[in-house]
């Protein structure tokens, strides 16, 4: 039988598919740019995650509050409810990912399409459940699957650093080659990059991206079908669009092509079956179709057609394992006593609030011209895991930098100036008097107060009478620290030369941030109150 396949349908495609390639290319673009431009403001790199409903929401749920940036989130709404789940099949650059990975297996034969009949499609509206229902009880775990925050997560912590150490290998390989110039040119174009290398949890969430990859060996865009919270909001919306699938029962041939080629199993055949909010409108079904008998026409006025098939028993489980949860997140010595090496950015929020709002995309991480935000494993127990942190031995909070308060997109590092960064205090710095040099030794080393920024300096110095192992007595230089004047901002504790544990260190004690976390000494009694 001759094929008749629409002309139409796979221009529009192929319109897709270029269309993918562009909001992916702008995705990574505005990644690459998340970094220090130059000048002590940055663009809004993050202006992507501000077209996020999912985010707008549940930031909105947990925190009672409005973030004035998620306005073009409403956009996203408004095409989704008139056009369905098009942002899914034409924008989300995850759902690009997943479709390109699930084309390179079917290409290879790794992974061959069959007809499925299971609702595991459901799962994802149970998660959605799960995190709105958790959010109301300010309990925000929106960032651990959001699409547009682990992809950026996983760019972030993994994948660019395994990026940046695989190019130093082969630069190193073109040095040994004696190729200078070429050598010369890779080294100058990739530092310009200023690609962070280093992170605590790289392996961990390298690993959990790509085995969410290799999970479209078993189902086409595995991640978009069962795990997207995103795609199960916008399913929702898109209930009521326009567009809707009609199959020409004259032309059909039966031959179930659409359905079993359908990525996101939206069983196009037959035709009553046709799930809407799972079809993300990639025009495969109307492309591919031998008779040409598949078409998209425009309907304004509602029609039946396949509901969300949620088990009621389920919803209501779903709801209470997401009220369930939140004591046992929330069951962490992080929420009665603060964390020592716990030291958030400059600008963020009281802790509580702080993880009310934010999602663990890492934004701030890319931005940081040190490499010293580090996503949090336990440090701020369950509910902070990745979210943002400084570790002193990587990098330190430069001192004329404020550029994680600019891009933050959900308002949990609150937008500083300079002056304004300079005049809060993220944490205090304590000298290890059994490693220090001068204190240990007797010998003279002053690096920690030549690095210190501020003015006056909040490192000082004392004369000390240091014992040698001889029994003689010799006279150096210690420092001391300054609490009134000192930030915290760790360039001591990056610098000291003690490389293993460095003899001068910043915890979070003293921040501004905080009312608890304070150089409390409640052992000492007053004699006014001797009770």
């Amino acid at each position: 039988m001759k094929k008749e396949r629409s002309k139409k349908y796979r221009a529009i495609q192929a319109i897709r598919i270029f269309t993918q390639f562009f909001f992916f290319g702008l995705f990574f673009y505005l990644l690459l740019m998340t970094r220090y431009p130059g000048e002590d403001y940055i663009k809004r790199v993050e202006i992507f995650f501000h077209f996020d409903p999912l985010l707008a929401l549940v930031t909105f749920i947990s925190s009672r509050t409005v973030y004035i940036f998620f306005l073009p989130a409403v956009l996203t709404i408004v095409v989704t409810f008139f056009l369905g789940r098009v942002a899914c099949g034409w924008v989300c650059p995850m759902g690009s990912i997943q479709q390109f990975f699930s084309f390179v297996f079917k290409k290879t034969q790794l992974h061959r399409p069959k007809k499925l009949e299971d609702n595991h499609t459901v799962w994802k509206y149970y998660l959605l459940i799960f995190i709105l229902v958790s959010s109301l009880f300010t309990l925000d775990l929106v960032g651990i699957f959001d699409p547009f925050s682990f992809l950026y997560r996983s760019f972030v912590v993994s994948v660019m650093p395994a990026l940046s150490y695989s190019v130093s290998s082969f630069i190193g390989v073109i040095y040994g080659l004696n190729l200078l110039t070429i050598g010369d040119v890779l080294v100058q174009f990739f530092e310009n990059l200023d690609i962070n290398a280093i992170f605590l949890q790289g392996l961990l969430i390298g690993m959990i991206f790509v085995g969410v990859i290799l999970l479209n060996l078993s189902r086409e865009r595995f991640w978009c079908r069962y795990i997207c919270p995103l795609g199960a909001l916008l399913g929702v919306i898109s209930r009521w669009n326009v567009l809707k699938l009609k199959i020409d029962t004259e032309k059909c041939i039966d031959c179930n092509l659409c359905s079993l080629q359908c990525q996101m199993q939206a069983d196009p055949y037959p035709n009553e079956k046709w799930k809407s909010s799972e079809c993300d409108y990639c025009f495969t079904c109307s492309a591919i179709c031998p008779t040409n008998a598949i078409s998209f026409p425009g309907k304004a006025a509602p029609e039946s057609i396949e509901s969300i098939d949620l088990s009621r028993r389920k919803v209501v489980l779903t709801s209470l394992l997401g009220i369930l949860a939140i004591p046992f997140f929330r069951i962490s010595p992080a929420r009665s006593r603060a964390s020592e090496k716990l030291i958030r950015p400059p600008g963020a929020l009281p802790e509580e609030k702080f993880l009310q709002k934010c999602v663990k995309c890492g934004e701030c991480m890319k931005v940081c011209p040190t490499n010293a935000l580090q996503p949090a494993m336990t440090e701020a127990g369950p509910e902070g895991l990745w979210t943002p942190m400084l570790v002193m031995k990587i990098g330190y909070c430069e001192y004329y930098c404020s550029l994680c308060t600019q891009v933050c997109p959900t308002g949990a590092i609150q937008e500083l100036t300079i002056w304004q960064k300079n005049n809060l205090k993220i944490g205090t710095a304590w000298v290890d008097q059994t490693r220090c040099i001068p204190l240990k030794f007797g010998n003279p080393c002053i690096v920690c107060e030549e690095h210190c920024p501020v003015s006056p300096k909040a490192i000082k110095f004392i004369t000390v009478n240091v014992q040698q192992p001889d029994g003689s007595i010799k006279s150096a230089q210690a420092p001391v620290v300054d609490m009134a004047t000192c930030t915290g901002c760790g360039i001591c504790e990056n610098k000291c030369p003690v490389v293993d544990a460095p003899a001068i260190y910043v915890t979070s004690v003293g921040e501004t941030r905080s009312e608890r976390n304070q150089v409390l000494l409640d052992i000492f009694q007053s004699e006014e109150d001797p009770y």
